[in-house]
């Protein structure tokens, strides 16, 4: 603010005024009236002494002077520090910067979580950031990822719920997968996703015999289009309640009677961590079992970094160790600016 203004009439203007001309008369204390002027929609709200003190409760009847002018000196910091933060975190997608240097992990990002941005907006992105593939498209996005020369790291398939581990659904399961292995093959794409689906009551070995019978049917077409069908591993503790393949021992065991290289785990270590923890020892014993990675914070499924109780670091690291070509997909929901919040996974993850 000014140096200059009176001390009867304070005018605000820009970014500050956005958390209320109140918190700054509160700094002053002794101010008669304040002028708010809000740009973006032009409207004044004028708050006298009086109005101030009885907002904040603290009417000078009541609270001596020294007391008010150091809770209304906090009240206005707070509105200043809040205005600064807000006004930092806004990336603009102009203001993207590359963060990839070593490029040890190829790293990918899931569409459903920047919902916010059209897919072309999050094609900029992802490219000036460094990455080089989307996670979890369809078919009839793959001609703006080819604009953008990305791919595409994971094609949608079938439903979650309802999935391999029960023969009724079968037709409808492969016939997607299907269609999708064909777009992979077309496009020159990597992996396709796959669920077994809930329990409802299965005893989880004949959802194993079930999920080995569909997958057994598609995977000759998969190999023969040079195409990896993914199992994705979720957690049945805290998002998808009755879920088959909640642990590692499950889907090894698929992959294991399947018997092909063209059928892995997406294992997802969000989930993985509600279920069953112990990541890095899991990825070193598993590693032949795995062809794709998620990356979320845990709890909340939020961003990956201090404010959460996986260290990525090491688990890239240690993926990395383990001659692991494929990509490692970021799958959390931005809790801050979306922008901000995967330039700082990624960097996290470049080790």
């Amino acid at each position: 603010m000014e140096s200059n203004k009176s001390m009867d009439e304070v005018v605000l203007n820009g970014s500050g005024a956005q958390h209320g001309s109140r918190h700054c008369a509160a700094r002053y204390g002794c101010v008669n009236r304040i002028t708010y002027h809000d740009r973006r929609n032009q409207q004044r709200n004028r708050y006298t002494k009086n109005e101030i003190s009885s907002e904040f409760n603290l009417s000078q009847e009541k609270v001596p002077r020294r007391t008010f002018l150091r809770n209304s000196s906090l009240i206005a910091a707070g509105a200043i520090a809040g205005a600064l933060a807000k006004k930092a975190s806004a990336l603009s997608i102009a203001e993207v910067e590359r963060i990839v240097t070593n490029g040890r992990i190829k790293q990918s990002v899931s569409r459903w979580c920047y919902g916010r941005f059209s897919l072309d907006e999050l094609c900029t992105i992802v490219k000036k950031i460094g990455l080089k593939a989307i996670d979890l498209l369809k078919p009839n996005d793959f001609p703006t990822l080819k604009e953008h020369g990305l791919i595409c790291s994971m094609i949608e398939t079938h439903g979650l719920t309802k999935g391999i581990n029960r023969k009724e659904n079968h037709a409808e399961c492969l016939a997607s997968i299907r269609l999708a292995i064909d777009a992979a093959a077309e496009y020159g794409y990597p992996n396709v996703i796959s669920f077994p689906g809930n329990r409802a009551g299965m005893a989880d070995e004949e959802g194993t015999e079930n999920s080995v019978a569909a997958l057994k049917q598609i995977v000759g077409y998969a190999e023969q289009k040079k195409v990896t069908i993914c199992l994705e591993y979720l957690n049945s503790k805290v998002n998808h309640k009755d879920y088959m393949f909640d642990n590692m021992k499950w889907g090894v065991e698929v992959c294991k009677r399947v018997g092909s290289e063209r059928v892995k785990i997406l294992y997802d270590i969000y989930h993985a961590q509600i279920m069953e923890g112990d990541i890095i020892r899991t990825i070193r014993t598993y590693k032949d079992y795995i062809g794709h990675y998620h990356t979320g914070g845990n709890p909340g499924r939020g961003e990956i970094d201090e404010a959460q109780e996986l260290y990525y670091p090491a688990i890239m690291r240690a993926i990395a160790k383990t001659g692991f070509k494929g990509y490692v997909a970021h799958e959390f929901t931005p809790k801050r600016d979306p922008i901000e919040s995967l330039s700082n996974a990624v960097r996290i993850c470049d080790v």
